[in-house]
């Protein structure tokens, strides 16, 4: 069993800034992929960022060059640095990963509104 414990959302006006941070019960070295979804409202669940063990990373194109995905193994956190937020960014924010069986997190609001 993973336990995945999101934090750091909140009310951020445009423009403003934001840090993720997805804490794992276990090593995330264990999983070969980590990824952020959200889900605005009336909207369906969108990948927004991924990482994988390697490092290699992925973003949706709406979110590139403002978003940045990252890991701590030593803090067995995942997070996601969010810069120039946009209204349209407000949603509830997850973190997944896969081991032997997919997991999620409880999510996080953000909300980015003046």
């Amino acid at each position: 069993q993973v336990q995945l414990v999101e934090s750091g959302g909140g009310l951020v006006q445009p423009g403003g800034s934001l840090r993720l941070s997805c804490a794992a019960s276990k090593s995330i070295f264990n999983f070969n992929i980590m990824r952020w979804y959200r889900q605005a409202p009336g909207k369906e669940r969108e990948l927004v960022a991924s990482i994988t063990n390697g490092g290699s990373t992925v973003y949706v194109d709406s979110v590139k060059g403002r978003f940045t995905i990252s890991r701590d193994g030593a803090k067995n956190t995942l997070y996601l640095q969010m810069s120039s937020l946009k209204p349209e960014d407000t949603a509830v924010y997850y973190c997944y990963t896969y081991w032997y069986k997919a997991y999620w997190g409880q999510g996080t609001q953000v909300t980015v509104s003046s």
